[in-house]
C-alpha cells in the first residue's frame, strides 16, 4: 500500500552513499503559473528534475533559467536542443557530461528528443534520462526501444529514467521500459499515484524508472507533501509531477 510518510531527505554517508531526490515533470511549456511551479518545486527539494514540455521557442533559455533559479536549482541539459525534454540539478550534483539527442521524426509527428547527462552525488556515478514518448502507438514503442539503448549507451552503473510516456502501465511501450528498468511507483509506491486527471479515467502516464542497485525509498505525486498544495498543483500544470528518494551505493 502506498505511504505518505514524509520521503527521506538528501544527504550523503561517509561511504559515500547519497540519498536523492528526483521529480519527473510535464510543465506544459510553462504556459500556467510559473510561480506556483517554483514553489512546487522548491517544496519537493528535489536534487535532479526531468522536465517535459519545457520552452522550446523564442528565449527558451532564459525561461528555463528563470524557473530553475526560483527553485534554487540550475541547468543541465535539453530543452529547445532536444525538442523538448530537459533536466535540472541542485548544486549537490557533479556534472560529468550532457548530450541532447533527437529522435527519428516521424512524417506528421511532433519532433522528439532526449535530455540526457552523467552526473556523481557522493561517490554515486548515476546516468539520468528525460523523454516525452509519442502520441501514437507504433512510434511510442520505437522510441521506447530508443530511450533503452540510448541508455544502455550511457555507460554508468546506475541509471535514473523518466517523463511523459503517454501511455499507463498496461501499454506495451511502458511495459517495454519496465521490462529492463524498474518502475519506482511499484517497487515503492509512495504519495498519490495518477499523474493525468483532467479527463476520465485518471491514469498514471508519468513515470520514474531506474536499475537494479539503486534502491526506491519512495515514489509517487506528491499531494500532501509539506509545502506542496493541491492548487499549487492544479495551477503549475496539466500533469502532476513524480517525485522519487533513491537511495544510491557508492561506485567508485
Amino acid at each position: 500500500m502506498p505511504t505518505t510518510a514524509p520521503l527521506p531527505a538528501s544527504g550523503t554517508d561517509p561511504d559515500g552513499t547519497a540519498v536523492i531526490r528526483a521529480l519527473s515533470y510535464n510543465v506544459r511549456s510553462l504556459k500556467d503559473d510559473t510561480d506556483a511551479l517554483a514553489r512546487v518545486l522548491t517544496a519537493c527539494a528535489p536534487d535532479l528534475v526531468l522536465l517535459q514540455e519545457a520552452p522550446r521557442f523564442f528565449r527558451w533559455r532564459k525561461k528555463l533559467a528563470r524557473v530553475a533559479a526560483a527553485s534554487g536549482l540550475v541547468m543541465l541539459s535539453g530543452g529547445g536542443t532536444a525538442a523538448g525534454p530537459a533536466l535540472l540539478c541542485s548544486l549537490r550534483a557533479t556534472v560529468e557530461r550532457t548530450e541532447d539527442v533527437l529522435l527519428p521524426l516521424a512524417p506528421g509527428q511532433h519532433r522528439r528528443g532526449l535530455a540526457t547527462a552523467v552526473v556523481r552525488f557522493g561517490g554515486a556515478r548515476l546516468g539520468v534520462l528525460s523523454c516525452h514518448l509519442s502520441l501514437q502507438e507504433r512510434e511510442r514503442y520505437e522510441q521506447g526501444g530508443l530511450l533503452l539503448d540510448r541508455v544502455a549507451a550511457l555507460g554508468t552503473p546506475h541509471v535514473l529514467a523518466g517523463g511523459d510516456l503517454n501511455e499507463d502501465p498496461a501499454g506495451r511501450t511502458f511495459r517495454r521500459i519496465a521490462a529492463e528498468l524498474r518502475d519506482c511507483r511499484t517497487v515503492a509506491p509512495w504519495g498519490e499515484e495518477h499523474t493525468w486527471t483532467r479527463t476520465e479515467p485518471h491514469s498514471r502516464i508519468d513515470a520514474l524508472f531506474t536499475s537494479k542497485g539503486v534502491e526506491v525509498l519512495g515514489c509517487g505525486v506528491p499531494l500532501g507533501h509539506p509545502g506542496v498544495s493541491e492548487r499549487d498543483l492544479r495551477a503549475a500544470s496539466d500533469h502532476l509531477p513524480v517525485l522519487a528518494a533513491l537511495r544510491l551505493p557508492p561506485t567508485g
